[in-house]
């Protein structure tokens, strides 16, 4: 009878230790499973400021090169606009 109890308690103490092992495999699995989503999504949200900071950085280059292709055309036309009024001026006084 004393054997039989035995055989029980060892079954027990082994079925145990197996569902304590599973169970702490499984939730190291859950941990690394959400660090590394978190990981993810972190990435994911600094490549998109990133991204954003480079758009806006990009933007802001054309806006600058827009003005000063703009100013660079209006003063060629302010130039050249003196240029015939002077020499309208000057045909007409000659």
């Amino acid at each position: 009878m004393a054997a039989v109890v035995v055989k029980i308690v060892v079954v027990v103490v082994v079925v145990v230790v197996v569902v304590v092992v599973v169970v702490a495999v499984v939730a190291v699995v859950v941990v690394v499973a959400v660090v590394v989503v978190v990981a993810v999504i972190v990435v994911v949200v600094v490549v998109a400021i990133v991204v954003l900071i480079v758009a806006a950085a990009v933007v802001v280059v054309v806006v600058v090169v827009v003005v000063v292709v703009v100013v660079s055309l209006v003063e060629a036309i302010a130039v050249i606009v003196v240029v015939v009024v002077v020499a309208i001026v000057v045909l007409v006084v000659n």
